[in-house]
Order: structure tokens, then C-alpha cells, then sequence
């Protein structure tokens, strides 16, 4: 008997029986999940020894002629026309002119390539509006970010059929129709498998015609743009129950296009999200009859609803909340740092003191990190990739230090962020943050559940191929194709072990890393070193808890926290080389990463501490914990990124690019005049602290020339504008804190 056919019958039949008899089968969602999205850079990290040399083949992304020109022209003259403090406390909606603004220029169609009428704006280009306007105004961010997103559009170009693409798709690029994606259901929340909206074919009459279609009965509710939309894109369970496509009476979950001026649709009620008045409210529609020419696809579109679902997420997850977020850190970063210099404290200016000088350097290192991981998510999707993994972690963690992000500016800022008004540049992005974290997967699923549950699946070099072929008809071809996978795995896994010590044990000096990595080849040994552990913890995990691991949602979670922590790392130093590798940048690198390696570090220890088996406690720990924890950035680390948002240079504005800066008159123009006048006066400051004399007798004794003490006043006033806050006369202040219109206004 050869080797191969011993290793089979004696050896691989028994693991394949018991395999069979313990590891649950793919259900059908789930296969069309993995069906929807492919592996990518994060696979290389799954595996546990990235090649370098793949990550550094990706394109940095760049914006074309014409969407820079979006950007420096319709971008910023949408900004102009919009103000969240009227819109959430006096009109309740952006204003029309606004809206025509987003029809006339397009907004809704920067995913609609140009042949549809569309802008076909690269996924980079689309991110960049979406960080723009956000900081402006997250209304109107988020208003131009859904219909790019999961919705109507992106689904018909994905999987529409050419008559629906060539009637929908201009429409939809003009805003001449407006669209919204109606999933979640009421009673089903995130378990959108489990949805009871239906769809029951019959025959039926549509347009003066009989026809066969669905009878359409549904209720769904957070659904942004449904009390203004034209078209929902709807998703149901379609049923067959007389037969008349002649197959399963079961159809599974569908998408379908449903005009909303259809008898029995019901739009127009609306929710407030966390205060903030973008379009969002529920949909409920009531024995509604649309031609089987409304399912998105066709005929053959029907009961492929889930897998489309998973295909647009893929895309638009990875998009939009993350450039969201990375725009809210930006800002926050821009606006505590310019606030930390012109506010003065104790004689100083805040951001001198340490414990501001905390806050300042982990958001000045954020921000940039968070950006670099969104720059390399629309290069991976402008490849014309499917990144379901790359988009989940994209979502939770983004969202995550988003929150971290203005939680540390509203520290910094103090009461001036507490009190609401217009002079408020943080509260309304402070309150929306709830809003990110919920959906499109709430966070709480995406990181227990969905990143490292679709990530071993997906990225892990032979576990699908495994699994598939436990599920094979064909005894003998299943258990042919089984050896071969397992056995492949066992060397992978001996390998990684290998790996796994011996980074550990030398404390990666021995690690890969790039050629001419320069200042920064210690993290990229470092990252080889935990990407080795996390993939020997990944296989610990498999072995020990089996199918048992979707239960221990802990471990998932920390397991998913640890893969995505590799995925920022990496991001973070693709950046600094797609920058040019600039000195001035390496604080905001090495802090990111510090701070990085001290959390991959908890997460291992805490996986460690955690399985339930104590053999598995203790080799983990022995092969991958030694050498001591990771401190975290050193205290001088974190001054040095501090300092760089407390004065302009070129890093800050790297740091910061892409922010709406506010328009004439309002607290963002006020706050950045202060700080240009601040710092150009510096001078002038300390020559009056050597002498000790008021900016009134300076002027009087000469120490200071008329300009000087002009500018020195006019600096003053600007600080003393920024540090204002508002109030309001108690007629103006309703019960609950709204604030409506003026009297002379509301008669108006």
C-alpha cells in the first residue's frame, strides 16, 4: 500500500468521521456570505507570515483630474449650503436648495458609472466627499453617503439586468429618483435572515396588465431616505404556495424595487437619530402587487437577495462609515489642537499640560492611522475587489476610534463642547457617534461574530477547502479531497508553531521585514512576530473548541480584535511609504504603533488566559507571551505627536487634509483664525510677559508698535470669540431642549 493511500484509509477516514460528526455544516446564508466577498491582504496576516512585498505592490490611491475638481468645486459649495445647527434645531431637514444642489451635481451618482449618467468616481474619490461633507455637516454627509452605498444603485449595478440598469440607473444618477434600502425588519433587528416581510407570487394586474408578481407585505423601520424615497429597494422572503413558478414554495430572501407611490406603500413618518435630521424613518407596505420584472435580477435574481446583500456590503461598508470616521478623527484632532493652543490656563496655553498633551497625542496618531487604514480599504476596492472581511473590520473599529477620537476632544475642549449652539463644532458629531456604531451590523455583531467567523472561513489557507469537502456527496471523492487539505493544514499549522516561537523567543529580531525599511523594520518585524501568533491562536482555537468556537463570542471577538489591529498596523506603514517616507511623520508612526503592539499584546494574553482547556493556556502562552508586555507609547512619544497639532507644518496638515474648514462667520472659520493669529503673535506675547505690562500700557510705553498692539487686541478678541459659548433667551427654549425658530421667524 502506497504512503498516501495508508495515510488515507488509516489515518485521515477516522478524523474525517469524526469531523463529519461534530463540525456544523455551512448553512445556506452562510455560504453565500463567503460566496459574496473574496480574501485579501488580511488573508496574508491570517496566515501568519505576510509577504511584505504584496503589500507594498498596492497602488497608492490618487484622485483624477476630474474628481479633484468635484472635490474643490461642488464638494465645498454643497458645504457652503448647509449648517447642522439649523437643520437639527430650527428647519428639521437640509434645505431645498440643498437638495437640488445633490440633484443638479450628481451627489447621489459617484458610484453610477458615466454611460448611466452617473459621476463613476473611483471608491477613493466617493470617500473623499463622504469625509468632506461629514465634517461639515453629518446630515448632509450622511444623506449623499447611503444612496452610494447599500441601496438601490449599487445593487443594480451589481446584479440588475440590462432593462433594469439602462430605466433605473440614470434616474437614479439625476435624483430624479430617490432611493432607499429597506432591510432591517421590525421584529428581526440584525438577524436579517430572520425577517417575516414576505413576497407571495400570484398573478396579478400591474399597469392595466395581467401579469405575474409579488404580493408584497412588509415592515421595516431605520431606514435611511425611506420617508422622502421614490424607489425602496426592498427586501423580502418570497413564498410560492400555489405553485405558480412550479418549484419550492420557498424562495428564499429577495430584493425588490417597489415605487413608493404604489397603492398600500407607507412613507413619510420619520425617527431622529441620536438629534440629528436626516431623512430616517420606518416603511410598512400592505398587500402591495410589483411585477416579477421588479426583482433586482430578474427572475434569476429571486432568492439570491442575501447574497446580493453581502456583494453591496462588501463594497459600501468599507467605504462609507470608515471615511466618515476618519473624517470625524481629523477634526477632532484639528479642532483640540488649535484649541489647546489659544486657550489659556494657569498662564499657559492647555495644551502644554501633560494631561492634555495625552489626549492630543493618542488623537494626532489616531487620526493619521485611522486615515492610512482608509486609504488602503479603497485601494484594495479600486482593484475591483470584494473585501467582506477587510469592510467588517473597517466598520467596527473605525466606528470604535471614532468615538475614542471625539470622546478624547470633548476632554480637551472642556464646557465649550458641553453647551449646545452654533458655537458647538463638536457636539452634533459627538451625538451621531451612537448612529456609526449601530449600523450597517451593529459593532457589537461585527466584532463577536462577523470578523473573525467570516475571517477564518475565508482567509485561513485551507479550512474552506476542508469544509467543502466534509460536505461532499461523493464518499470517496469527499475523503480524497479531505486528505489532501488536511494534511496541507497540519504542515501549515507545525509551520506556524515554528514561527510563532521562534519570533517570539527572539524578540523578532530574526523576523521578515522589507528591504530598506529603515526607522520603521522593527514594527514590520514585530508585526511577523504577532501575525505568527495570532495565526497559532487562530489554530489552537479551531483544534480545541471546534465548532463550539461560534459560542465563545469572547475569544471571536479578541481573536477578530487582533486581526484587524494587523490590518491598521499594516495600513499605517503603507502610508508613511506611500508619503514619501517623511521624517517629520515618524512620531505620529511610531506612537500609532506602539499603541497598536501594547493592544495586540492584551488581546493575546487575554485569548490566552481565557480557553478553556488548560494544555492550550499553557502552550499558548510559552510560545507566543514571552519577552513581557508592550508599554504602550513612551510619555516622550506622546508629547512630540501633542506638539504637532498645537502649531501648523506640513504633518499637521497631512493629519488633518480633507476637512471642511467651515465658512465665513461660523465657529470653524473663528476657531482657525484664532490660532493663525495666536501663533503670528506669539512673539509679541512673550515680550510683554518679560515686561510685565498690560497690552494697554505696552502700547502706551512704546514696547509695542500701533500694528503690534493692533494685533496682539485683534488676537485676543479672536480667542476670547472662540472660547464663547452660546446662550439663549428662555422663550427661544422649548421643554426637552429644542430650540425653535425665532417668533418673528416661525410667522414668517
Amino acid at each position: 500500500m502506497r504512503w498516501r493511500d495508508f495515510r488515507r484509509e488509516r489515518l485521515t477516514r477516522p478524523i474525517f468521521g469524526w469531523a463529519r460528526g461534530v463540525l456544523p455544516a455551512l448553512s445556506d446564508t452562510e455560504r453565500e456570505a463567503l460566496d459574496a466577498g473574496e480574501a485579501w491582504w488580511e488573508a496574508e496576516l491570517f496566515a501568519g507570515n505576510p509577504d511584505w512585498r504584496n503589500l507594498g505592490h498596492v497602488a497608492t490611491p490618487r484622485l483624477t483630474e476630474a474628481e479633484q475638481a468635484f472635490l474643490d468645486g461642488p464638494c465645498q459649495e454643497l458645504c457652503a449650503l448647509v449648517d447642522d445647527w439649523t437643520i437639527n434645531h430650527e428647519t428639521g431637514d437640509l434645505p431645498q436648495e440643498a437638495w437640488d444642489y445633490l440633484k443638479e451635481h450628481r451627489f447621489f451618482g459617484m458610484i453610477i458609472p458615466e454611460e448611466h449618467g452617473g459621476l463613476g468616481f473611483s471608491a477613493f474619490a466617493h470617500s473623499e466627499v463622504v469625509k468632506t461633507i461629514s465634517t461639515r455637516s453629518l446630515t448632509a454627509g450622511v444623506t449623499v453617503m447611503v444612496p452610494n452605498s447599500l441601496g438601490p444603485g449599487e445593487l443594480l449595478l451589481q446584479f440588475g439586468t440590462k432593462e433594469q440598469q439602462e430605466r433605473w440607473l440614470p434616474l437614479l444618477a439625476r435624483g430624479e429618483a430617490i432611493p432607499a434600502f429597506a432591510l432591517t425588519s421590525e421584529e428581526a433587528g440584525s438577524d436579517a435572515a430572520s425577517m417575516v416581510d414576505e413576497g407571495v407570487i400570484e398573478h396579478g394586474t400591474y399597469d392595466g396588465e395581467e401579469v405575474i408578481g409579488l404580493r408584497l407585505n412588509w415592515a421595516k423601520r431605520y431606514i435611511t431616505l425611506g420617508p422622502i424615497a421614490t424607489v425602496l429597494g426592498l427586501a423580502v422572503k418570497i413564498r410560492d404556495p400555489g405553485g405558480v413558478l412550479g418549484g419550492d414554495p420557498d424562495l428564499g430572501i429577495t430584493c425588490v424595487l417597489v415605487p413608493t407611490d404604489l397603492p398600500g406603500v407607507e412613507t413619510g413618518d420619520r425617527h431622529i437619530p441620536c438629534g440629528h435630521f436626516f431623512q430616517n424613518g420606518p416603511t410598512e407596505g400592505r398587500d402591495v402587487f410589483v411585477p416579477l420584472d421588479n426583482v433586482i435580477g430578474g427572475r434569476d435574481g429571486i432568492g439570491h437577495g442575501w447574497k446580493m446583500l453581502m456583494s453591496a456590503l462588501a463594497a459600501g461598508r468599507g467605504i462609507s462609515l470608515p471615511s466618515q470616521s476618519a473624517g470625524a478623527a481629523a477634526i477632532a484632532a484639528h479642532t483640540s489642537g488649535a484649541y489647546a493652543r489659544v486657550r489659556r490656563q494657569f498662564g499657559l496655553p492647555v495644551g502644554k499640560f501633560e494631561g492634555v498633551q495625552a489626549r492630543l497625542g493618542r488623537l494626532a496618531s489616531e487620526a493619521y492611522a485611522l486615515d492610512a487604514a482608509r486609504r488602503l480599504t479603497c485601494a484594495g476596492l479600486d482593484e475591483g475587489r470584494a473585501l467582506a472581511v477587510v469592510s467588517g473590520i473597517m466598520k467596527a473599529h473605525a466606528t470604535y476610534r471614532m468615538r475614542d477620537a471625539l470622546n478624547d476632544a470633548m476632554d480637551v475642549h472642556g464646557g465649550k463642547t458641553v453647551i449646545d449652539g452654533p458655537r458647538n463644532y463638536l457636539g452634533a458629531l459627538h451625538r451621531g457617534v451612537p448612529i456609526g456604531i449601530t449600523v450597517e451590523g451593529a459593532n457589537i455583531l461585527t466584532r463577536n461574530l462577523i470578523i473573525y467567523g467570516q475571517g477564518a472561513i475565508r482567509c485561513h489557507p485551507y479550512l474552506l477547502d476542508e469544509m467543502l469537502a466534509l460536505e461532499a456527496e461523493d464518499d470517496t471523492e469527499a475523503l480524497d479531497q479531505f486528505d489532501r487539505a488536511f494534511w496541507a493544514h497540519v504542515r501549515h499549522a507545525m509551520a506556524t508553531f515554528g514561527r510563532a516561537v521562534g519570533r517570539a523567543w527572539t524578540g523578532a529580531a530574526l523576523a521578515p521585514a522589507p528591504k530598506n525599511a529603515g526607522p520603521v523594520a522593527r514594527h514590520y518585524r514585530r508585526m511577523s512576530r504577532y501575525a505568527a501568533a495570532f495565526a497559532l491562536s487562530s489554530e489552537l482555537a479551531l483544534l480545541a473548541l471546534g465548532g463550539s468556537l461560534k459560542r465563545r463570542e469572547m475569544i471571536s471577538a479578541r481573536l477578530g480584535d487582533m486581526l484587524s489591529e494587523l490590518y491598521f498596523l499594516s495600513a499605517l506603514l503603507k502610508r508613511w511609504e506611500d508619503e514619501g517616507r517623511q521624517k517629520a511623520d515618524l512620531p505620529l508612526v511610531h506612537h500609532a504603533a506602539e499603541a497598536g503592539f501594547a493592544r495586540l499584546h492584551t488581546a493575546l494574553d487575554e485569548i490566552a488566559a481565557n480557553f478553556p482547556a488548560r494544555w492550550v493556556r499553557a502552550v499558548l502562552r510559552g510560545a507566543t507571551l514571552a519577552g513581557g508586555s508592550p508599554g504602550g507609547p513612551p510619555d516622550e512619544l506622546t508629547r512630540e505627536c501633542a506638539e504637532l497639532l498645537l502649531a501648523p507644518s506640513e504633518t499637521r496638515d497631512r493629519i488633518v487634509a480633507g476637512i471642511h474648514r467651515g465658512c465665513e462667520g461660523d465657529a470653524m472659520r473663528t476657531l482657525d483664525d484664532a490660532f493663525e493669529r495666536v501663533i503670528a503673535t506669539e512673539d509679541l506675547r512673550r515680550r510683554l510677559k518679560k515686561t510685565g505690562e498690560s497690552l494697554a500700557e505696552a502700547r502706551e510705553s512704546g514696547t509695542l508698535t500701533p500694528d503690534q498692539a493692533d494685533a496682539l487686541d485683534a488676537a485676543e478678541s479672536a480667542v476670547a470669540e472662540v472660547v464663547a459659548v452660546d446662550s439663549f433667551p428662555p422663550e427661544r427654549v422649548m421643554r426637552g431642549g429644542a430650540i425653535p425658530p425665532k417668533p418673528k421667524e416661525a410667522a414668517e
